[in-house]
């Protein structure tokens, strides 16, 4: 049965973050626009064990509070994150004893552990208080993209046994992994960067500041609260996350490279948890007696993949995981979820203005692509590195300054679309780049030689006053000048840190090849000054 045709400004494929946030920013923007989500699962979504991605980062902790406006219920209804922490703790049950990498007190600008059952419920309610039609249990069966600029796309939907015809200008998929858009046009691709995860939640907390009695290491940071940051436990090969969720449950992940720890030897609970015996002894000692909290567990094969595009002057555009993803570590998907949404709103704007799109939706997936390839170097051949306490500090300090001096800036103070400023700024973000793809491998020849000391310290980034600063710059107002001025004062700090991490592994092993980031620091660069003297940027160990 047929029930009738309806006309929308936008339909977007997918209920789950990327598609609510992208309506709740359409609704915001354009009082107007006609808004349908289509949502394969039935609300309400269960917490706690609804999905994983639940510890955000600055981009897109500022996309949720201050972008769309819901801090008040991740105040209320979610945890604020303690920022990152890491523990060299491979094989050991003396947490006391090993490497630490943490801030001592939180830093400037907040992030948070989201539990994506009660945020997503709350977003599907905040979108249709908004205005937007949220449909659940609803499939889509079929798509016509329209042949020309003025014909509408076309789509059938089911619910129960009724079929729904719909047309709409905009189609944006943000269904996920089941990537509708990139099936039907051949957009899936593959990158070089190749891991698994399985993931479970347990009832309860993990008090990891119960896991040592010794008053030193407790007094290093505020008490009792490492708990509350992402805790990654790290070793040659993988990391194991642990996030607290503000329904009282806990998140524990294990992501590896296969050619150190192949999927097939914690693929279940079970195996889990034998590996967890062998490499991570004292959260298994903790897992070992809440067997019967297990709530969940669920894995994915080869997670990292691309894509070919993501925008269309064709009025299509793909957002969240049905565009691409990266890698758990750092945390970057709700980042890119922040960045696509914004750049399709910016499309759906021009359009609505009679604007032609082809040379913005050309430039915004080459963008958009530069920002994925360069934070896909991050993670590409680098977790064998991930349990060396002498490397991996400096990797954190060097990537988090990428991280807070460029991407976040852009974000932050709204130039994401600001093509002029951008454009004016190209030849510092295309430095800035290749200093980060000339210092990934740097990095890893580091880690091939190191001595892997794992003092009982902690690394303190909240002691760097620096790196403080860095972070709480982002909450700065900036006019186009000012703004010029903070990406050249950061293409100045990178550099500094480039050459400071060169120079100390040189000293120490001369035998490292630093040729490929010594030609790049060796290029002309323009920069102002960023003030006084950095100094000393690394830890001393």
């Amino acid at each position: 049965m047929n029930a009738g045709l309806r006309r929308h400004d936008v339909v977007i494929m997918g209920g789950g973050l990327a598609g609510l946030t992208l309506a709740l920013q359409l609704r915001q923007r354009f009082a107007d626009i006609d808004v349908v989500v289509l949502e394969r699962r039935s609300h309400p979504v269960p917490h706690a064990t609804h999905k994983v991605g639940e510890s955000s980062v600055e981009i897109g902790a500022h996309y949720f509070d201050t972008v769309l406006g819901l801090k008040p219920h991740l105040d209320d209804r979610q945890l604020r994150k303690f920022g990152f922490r890491f523990f060299f703790s491979e094989g050991r049950r003396d947490i006391a004893e090993v490497t630490e990498i943490g801030a001592s007190r939180p830093l400037s600008v907040p992030s948070y552990q989201i539990d994506r059952g009660i945020f997503e419920n709350y977003l599907a309610e905040e979108a249709t208080r908004a205005g937007v039609r949220f449909v659940d249990d609803a499939r889509v069966v079929r798509i016509e993209l329209a042949a020309d600029e003025v014909q509408p796309h076309r789509l059938a939907w089911v619910q129960g046994e009724q079929t729904h015809d719909i047309e709409a200008r905009w189609v944006i998929d943000a269904c996920g992994r089941a990537g509708i858009l990139k099936r039907k046009l051949g957009l899936a691709e593959t990158n070089a960067h190749t891991c698994n995860a399985v993931w479970f939640r347990v009832r309860g907390r993990i008090e990891i500041d119960e896991w040592s009695d010794d008053p030193a290491w407790r007094a290093r940071c505020e008490p009792r609260a490492r708990w509350m940051s992402t805790n990654h436990l790290v070793g040659t090969g993988y990391w194991v996350w642990l996030i607290p969720l503000a329904s009282g449950s806990h998140s524990i992940g294990i992501v590896a490279d296969p050619r150190h720890h192949p999927l097939e030897a914690f693929d279940t609970f079970d195996k889990a948890m034998d590996w967890l015996r062998i490499w991570q002894p004292m959260l298994h000692d903790e897992l070992d007696g809440k067997r019967d909290q297990l709530q969940d567990f669920a894995f994915f094969r080869n997670f990292s993949y691309g894509c070919k595009q993501v925008f269309s002057s064709q009025r299509w555009a793909l957002t969240g995981e049905a565009g691409l993803f990266l890698d758990p570590f750092y945390s970057p998907g709700s980042d890119f979820i922040a960045m696509s949404n914004t750049y399709i709103v910016d499309l759906i704007g021009h359009d609505r203005a009679g604007h032609a799109l082809d040379a913005r939706s050309q430039l915004y997936d080459q963008i958009y692509h530069s920002f994925y390839e360069s934070t896909l170097a991050l993670y590409t051949d680098q977790y064998a590195l991930f349990g060396d306490p002498e490397v991996l500090p400096a990797k954190v300090i060097w990537d988090y300054t990428y991280y807070w001096g460029v991407l976040s800036q852009i974000f932050f103070h709204e130039r994401l679309t600001d093509l002029a400023v951008l454009g004016s700024l190209r030849e510092e973000l295309q430095h800035c780049q290749r200093l980060n793809l000339a210092m990934q491998p740097f990095l890893r020849a580091w880690s091939g030689v190191s001595r892997k000391q794992n003092k009982p310290v902690m690394l303190d980034q909240a002691s760097l006053p620096w790196f403080a600063e860095l972070n709480r710059s982002l909450n700065d107002q900036l006019d186009d000048a000012a703004f010029r001025s903070r990406l050249r004062g950061s293409v100045e700090q990178l550099r500094v840190l480039a050459g400071e991490i060169l120079v100390r592994v040189s000293d120490e092993y001369p035998g490292v090849d630093g040729a490929a980031l010594r030609a790049v620091l060796a290029e002309k660069m323009t920069v102002e000054p960023v003030g006084a003297a950095l100094g000393t940027l690394l830890f001393e160990i």
